[in-house]
């Protein structure tokens, strides 16, 4: 199950003291969904281009960092959507093949595809007759 092979944090940047970010922070929305080959991770990040999106691995931690680029043409007149960054991170379990993790971005829609390793796949198992 994708449960086990991927640990998802939930919790929200909120230790001032430690990030030096001027600006909120948000945890982007998530789906993941498994395939037989793959783990999907699907993540919402509305205003993030490609350069400025980073996605880090780094002692079995996947880090996403999305920075949305302030648009100030004219004055607000009113305003619901809040400009902040996106940051969120997930324990990747041995069962991912870490060296073939790959990331599309696309119209603000991040797309990772973490493919299981081989030793994780499904598979038939044999059964022989003496």
């Amino acid at each position: 199950m994708a449960e086990k092979e991927l640990k998802v944090d939930k919790k929200e940047v909120q230790n001032a003291q430690e990030f030096t970010q001027e600006g909120p922070v948000f945890n982007p929305d998530v789906d993941i969904y498994e395939t037989e080959e793959n783990l999907v991770l699907i993540a919402d990040l509305p205003g993030v281009q490609t350069e400025d999106l980073d996605i880090d691995l780094n002692e079995n931690t996947l880090t996403i960092n999305g920075h949305v680029k302030k648009v100030t043409k004219g004055t607000s007149v009113y305003r619901e959507y809040e400009c902040g960054d996106y940051k969120r991170s997930f324990t990747v379990s041995s069962v991912i093949d870490q060296n073939k993790i790959k990331a599309e971005l696309k119209n603000g829609v991040l797309r990772v595809v973490l493919p299981k390793a081989e030793a994780a796949k499904p598979r038939k198992i044999q059964i022989r007759t003496q």
